[in-house]
């Protein structure tokens, strides 16, 4: 029987199976409590400790500097496309936002309920495929207090080769897929958001690293408590009950980065594995990546087959070769494969194999 798949789900994801051991090891007895840390009081030292370790270690990882604040928070990215201006803006306030697919005119749309949101279109089509709009032929309102974005969008698997220039220090980004696969200058940022369920931990975790010193301009007096960023910061995450399992597996995965050599380590071997899958596609004749070559995601990997009918039967084979997930999303089709920190090389040239043998019998 099949122990563990490679599992190519675009989120909740894989989680390193390491940290899912060590886990499993302190289920019931955590820290030598006697009990898990799901049952453990989140006003004790020891989950202090615990939370401590966290923020640390994320900070190492990432390089974040003093001055800007991490929070552990309930949710999901798509509570944060609410946070964020009702944070930010005041009624005669504006933003910029790229609009790129599905995630980012979800956090459009939530914006709008807040402030003036000026868009800026940033996908187009081009005979090379899908492309991020170069950022010399943006169009933003200078005035404007910040420029959000979306870093790595999933559906199709289009990313940010470059962090934009533009509104440095005043840039918002949604950050969910690809947080700690890659090197990023914080300083850029005046806030990053993410949901733990790709490369993080478990779902119903949100990280937000946000700027302190523009907690003064906030506009929370009509925020209520627990959306807003000042208060949280204020009481360390813990202003309310924390989720504690995904602060405590979020620990584990930051442990198990920093074994493998920390985010450089793991930025290398993301652009390995990513390029193994993509070159294979581009020699083929029966798969396609409908996006161009500058704009690819090193994280999701998305895919057509040269005869749609036969997805169902690529699904089915790759299941049973243990390769699992693989369907695209509802608004694309085909097949993304989605790279995270946690998918060893061997699961993508697992994948290549099995994507060989298939053409070879169905092509």
């Amino acid at each position: 029987m099949l122990e563990r798949a490679f599992n190519f789900s675009a989120g909740p994801a894989a989680i390193p199976t390491d940290v899912l051991r060590k886990a499993q090891q302190e289920l019931l007895n955590w820290n030598n409590q006697g009990c898990s840390v799901m049952e453990f009081g989140h006003r004790t030292p020891e989950f202090q400790e615990l939370i401590d370790k966290a923020e640390l270690e994320l900070r190492q990882l990432l390089k974040i500097p003093e001055h800007y604040k991490v929070l552990f928070m309930h949710g999901s990215a798509s509570h944060q496309f609410v946070m964020v201006p009702m944070n930010f803006l005041g009624a005669d306030d504006t933003a910029n936002y790229l609009e790129q697919a599905h995630w980012s005119k979800k956090a459009i749309k939530e914006a709008q309920r807040f402030g003036n949101i000026h868009i800026q279109k940033a996908f187009e089509q081009t005979k090379n495929g899908l492309s991020i709009v170069p950022e010399s032929q943006w169009q933003l309102d200078e005035a404007a207090k910040y420029l959000h974005f979306t870093s790595n969008e999933t559906i199709v698997g289009v990313q940010f080769q470059q962090e934009p220039e533009q509104f440095r220090g005043r840039q918002v980004c949604d950050m969910c897929s690809d947080i700690l696969s890659r090197s990023i200058d914080i300083e850029k940022y005046a806030l990053i958001y993410a949901g733990a369920q790709k490369n993080i931990g478990p779902s119903g975790m949100t990280l937000v690293i946000v700027r302190e010193d523009l907690f003064e301009k906030m506009q929370t007096e009509r925020v209520p408590a627990l959306f807003q960023y000042p208060l949280m910061a204020k009481h360390g995450s813990l202003y309310n009950t924390p989720p504690s399992f995904g602060i405590y597996l979020a620990s584990l995965v930051f442990d198990w980065l920093k074994q493998q050599g920390g985010v450089e380590a793991m930025e290398k071997l993301n652009q390995q594995k990513a390029s193994i899958l993509y070159d294979y596609i581009d020699a083929s004749d029966f798969y396609h990546s409908p996006v161009a070559k500058d704009s690819r995601s090193i994280m999701n990997v998305a895919f057509t087959l040269a005869k749609p009918e036969l997805d169902q039967s690529f699904l089915q084979q790759a299941k049973m070769r243990g390769l699992i997930a693989l369907k695209g999303h509802r608004d694309f089709g085909g097949m993304r494969a989605s790279l995270y920190n946690a998918m060893p090389i061997d699961g993508v040239k697992t994948l290549v194999q099995f994507m060989d043998d298939f053409v070879r019998e169905k092509g």
